[in-house]
């Protein structure tokens, strides 16, 4: 190589002195000016560790201005180079080697080889593995619903697996009280994040549900959502910012955040937003005749500027059909547009029910069946009865989900009750008669109000006296309907009767209703009772309590069962004592007995409690406003009414709505089998050794700390100064799921989480182990062999919206070749070069590359070629399960809408345009180099 003043050469030794420039040249020694450190070196121009840096044509490269180009071409005359490079503007220009900046960042694999920056052959490996398992995880069928520190029940993760594949979901989750509609919508949302669907998104949420969901999407699914309050806000608005809510992707705010101030409740809607999930829907109030509720408006307004859409309810029906109507319209205004057109529609599910039944059961369908079935699937219907009624079990169970698919509300209202659950605790109720004082002849539900002293006169203090006592070592969950009630039993217990207690109401700021929540789960020193106001009814999760205090009882049916939710839930251990304490002979007699003998609230879930409240509301207000008339007996036949209308009812939803609602919210096989594969992608045993590897490669301590769990600190020899999500007291990690769901101070390790899948990234996106050098002592292979091996990765340079790499994920491609060009990728594989690798001495490394080098450039271009061959078939598989996927897809939709019209014109232009993206990024997809290790055989004979 001759050296030529001008040449830009960097030192093999310590590339950290940058670019150097060959300053003079005499034959025996050379000069070269390390512009960087102003520091000029000397070297034997026959054996100085230099190597020559030459830019190609997609390189970056940055001039003395420190302009950053991109190399278009390049051209030697007379030994110097020269660059025709593009400053990004559309202008060219040409840049002389002698005029490029000091500072130099070489990260492509074979800059780094030839300049003599090699990594040690653990991380060339490191970075092998992490190819391998980057891919593994992209094709997973699970991708994105691993990472949740949940307990994979079926009904919630085929739910979750079913909307968060679709585009923009939007979707009522309305599952019984208890049975995880949080947990779905963590799962919906953590998997469109994951998979780059969706990238921004608001939580609305009531007030005192705040830190319940902050914390619950930060420990179940480590999504770190802002949380929005109005000092907040304001303080973003007076920093100068134009929308506070366009500062965070991720933003959990109140509902009455918005309610309360128009221009808080402007720049939520304008904002955009990806995904909008808005809980306790039902207060989302509309009636056909009357003005909407004002949080209806603004929820109208989100919807109408968003594409994902999810609203949360366990009472879809409280406030009436017309409410319900109301948040369908929300979510396909184009499907749910006539409320009559609705409610006909729900009449018809009975019959729709009984062909879905018989099919399900193979039980052979009858002349009628077949003219409903042709009524119902038009073109798509099967020709005939015979046909049908001799399809196997699986074609019988695709026209069952082409029904539910066409028919009803499942597409948009998804719903699982407790009956499809199995090992759900028993509720036990425990009436509590009292004696009635003479001041309470005429009181109402509520008959503390207006009594100053009443705690010293109402019998029901007394008895939860002596209950609390008798319960003692028990938990013991009250709620009564006001802040004040909850406040003088609480000041009563706990001073005047020495009983730990605890108050949670709507008088206590979000961070203290915590502490009264964690005050009361403490097992040690907690309060036995915590005493709730009807806040206490919607949202928190008290399942580790079994004793269940209705102090009074509310009106609403619906707000009645959300009570005895929060023990009656997924987690409970055991059956539930719901104690209802009432004084005899008045108003509070008859709500119980209304409730316990007309609707049996407390023995079983009831999900139409409302609708029965409505028709019976006029006959049963008197009886508890105490302005009634009758006699007693026609108490009775009320409560004889409501039994019979209770049953009627339940039937009617059993034949119909509510079983075709189960059927198409939980497929139990389809569940199992996801599930299965969460399971198989998971592979805890691979990610923590995986994790081990990283972990000592960056030079991060780990140390066992119990079974299953792992302590990992940082320490001063740490490969990087930040590693991703590392804590400066170190981190408690397991890698197993059932650790992590009894210990949530735990980090749960799995493929998708964020300390995991950004040290992936780092890896990835560096330099680090792209380039390695070692050599191998094989007989059979003739001293001085060199073979390179190159892994590359196909890259897709498509927008992470469009999910290409669910079909052309970033498969690695693996080329090993000798100098003569022979492909020896099928006869040694990687794992057999790992194992045979030895130590080459850093001297020894530098001579092998500078000798080799002309080799190697031609060895690099023919494993370019058979890349490239290599990488054909694979994007064209891709290509086939593209149009195979989305094109099924489309046709299903285009069906769908022309049978009921529940498909929206953007979903198939959606589809329509993301068939012709996925067309046109496939037709460039090219496999592109991620590292490259040469090996030397040193066997000597």
């Amino acid at each position: 190589m001759d050296y030529i003043v001008g040449q830009r050469w960097v030192s093999q030794a310590e590339p950290q002195m940058g670019l150097g420039i060959i300053a003079e040249a005499d034959g025996r020694h050379i000069t070269v000016h390390f512009p960087a450190i102003e520091e000029d070196r000397i070297y034997a121009a026959d054996s100085a560790p230099l190597a020559r840096i030459v830019f190609q044509a997609g390189d970056q490269i940055v001039n003395m201005q420190e302009q950053k180009l991109e190399v278009k071409a390049v051209e030697e005359m007379k030994g110097l180079l020269y660059y025709l490079a593009n400053d990004g503007g559309g202008e060219e220009r040409i840049v002389p080697e002698v005029q490029l900046g000091p500072q130099i960042q070489l990260e492509s694999p074979t800059q780094r080889l030839f300049s003599g920056q090699f990594d040690k052959n653990r991380l060339y490996e490191l970075r092998a593995a992490t190819l391998h398992y980057r891919h593994v995880q992209q094709k997973s069928e699970a991708r994105g619903l691993i990472g949740s520190r949940t307990n994979l029940l079926p009904h919630q993760v085929y739910i979750a697996h079913q909307v968060a594949n679709r585009y923009a979901p939007r979707v009522l989750l309305a599952d019984e009280v208890g049975l995880g509609k949080t947990i779905e919508a963590g799962m919906i949302l953590h998997h469109q994040l994951e998979t780059g669907l969706s990238s921004r998104c608001l939580i609305v949420v009531p007030e005192p549900l705040l830190h319940q969901w902050l914390v619950e999407m930060l420990r179940k699914f480590n999504l770190h959502f802002s949380l929005f309050d109005e000092q907040r806000y304001s303080e973003l608005l007076e920093s100068g910012e134009p929308n506070p809510f366009e500062t965070e992707q991720l933003i959990l705010c109140s509902t009455s955040l918005l309610t309360n101030n128009e221009l808080v409740a402007t720049m939520a809607t304008t904002a955009e937003w990806d995904m909008v999930i808005i809980d306790e829907a039902h207060h989302l109030e509309w009636h056909a005749d009357t003005e909407p509720s004002l949080a209806y408006k603004i929820a109208e307004a989100l919807a109408d500027r968003t594409d994902g859409l999810l609203l949360l309810t366990a009472t879809p029906e409280q406030v009436g059909i017309e409410s319900h109507f109301a948040r369908l319209r929300l979510l396909d205004p184009t499907r749910f547009h006539d409320l009559e057109a609705f409610i006909q529609e729900q009449e018809g599910f009975v019959q729709l029910n009984e062909i879905v039944l018989k099919l399900s059961d193979s039980t052979s369908l009858n002349d009628n069946d077949f003219a409903q079935l042709q009524k119902l699937l038009g073109e798509a219907c099967p020709t005939s009865l015979d046909t049908i009624n001799a399809y196997d079990s699986e074609t019988t169970q695709h026209l069952v989900e082409q029904l539910l698919d066409c028919h009803g509300t499942g597409r948009v209202l998804l719903r699982n009750t407790r009956a499809a659950i199995e090992d759900f605790p028993q509720r036990i109720p425990i009436p509590h008669p009292l004696e009635t004082p003479e001041a309470y002849n005429n009181c109402v539900l509520q008959s503390e109000e207006g009594h100053d002293d009443w705690v010293q006169s109402d019998p029901r203090v007394k008895w939860l006296e002596d209950t609390l006592t008798q319960l003692k070592g028990e938990k013991v969950l009250l709620i009564c309907g006001k802040a004040t009630t909850a406040l003088d039993l609480e000041k009563h217990l706990h001073l005047d009767i020495g009983i730990r207690s605890t108050a949670f109401h709507e008088g206590l700021s979000i961070i203290e209703r915590d502490r009264a929540a964690a005050y009361f789960a403490d097992d040690d020193a907690g309060a036995q009772v915590m005493i709730c106001s009807e806040i206490g009814s919607e949202g928190r999760n008290f399942q580790f309590a079994h004793h269940l205090v209705l102090f009074d009882l509310p009106i609403n049916p619906d707000l009645l069962e959300q009570r005895i939710g929060r023990l009656d839930r997924i987690g409970q251990t055991q059956d539930i004592q719901i104690h209802i304490p009432y004084m005899q002979n008045t108003s509070q007699e008859y709500l119980y007995r209304w409730y316990n003998e007309g609707i049996n609230a407390f023995g079983q879930s009831f999900s139409a409690g409302h609708a029965v409240y409505e028709v019976f509301a006029e006959r049963l207000l008197p009886w508890l406003n105490n302005t009634v008339s009758s006699e007693q007996s026609d108490f009775d036949k009320l409560i004889e009414d409501t039994a019979k209308y209770r049953e009627d009812l339940q039937h009617e939803l059993e034949a119909g709505r509510d079983h075709l609602l189960e059927l198409n919210s939980c497929n139990q096989r389809v569940a199992e089998d996801i599930i299965e594969s969460i399971f198989n992608a998971e592979r805890s045993d691979l990610c923590s050794d995986y994790m081990g590897r990283v972990f000592d490669n960056f030079g991060i301590e780990q140390d066992y700390h119990s079974p299953e769990c792992w302590v990992v600190r940082p320490t001063e020899q740490m490969l990087t100064e930040d590693f991703p999500h590392l804590k400066e007291d170190g981190l408690t990690i397991t890698y197993n799921r059932n650790v992590a769901q009894k210990r949530e101070d735990l980090a749960f390790l799995t493929w998708e989480h964020p300390m995991v899948r950004d040290a992936m990234e780092y890896i990835l996106s560096s330099d680090l182990g792209n380039s390695s050098i070692g050599g191998i002592k094989v007989k059979a292979l003739p001293p001085g062999t060199v073979l390179l091996e190159i892994f590359y990765a196909m890259q897709c340079s498509a927008p992470k919206h469009l999910h290409l790499d669910r079909y052309l994920p970033a498969t690695p491609v693996r080329v090993l070749i000798e100098a003569s060009g022979k492909d020896l990728t099928n006869i040694i594989k990687h794992t057999q070069l790992n194992q045979l690798r030895e130590h080459l001495s850093r001297s020894s490394r530098f001579a092998i590359i500078k000798q080799v080098k002309p080799q190697l450039e031609k060895m690099f271009e023919q494993a370019e070629t058979i890349a490239k061959n290599k990488a054909k078939p694979l994007i064209e598989t891709a290509r086939s399960a593209m149009l195979e996927n989305l094109g099924n897809e489309l046709e299903r939709m285009k069906h769908l809408k022309e049978m009921n019209n529940t498909i929206r014109d953007d979903e198939l232009a959606f589809f329509e345009h993301r068939i012709a993206e996925a067309q046109k990024h496939f037709d460039i997809a090219i496999p592109e180099m991620q590292a490259a290790r040469v090996i030397v055989n040193t066997y000597q004979k």
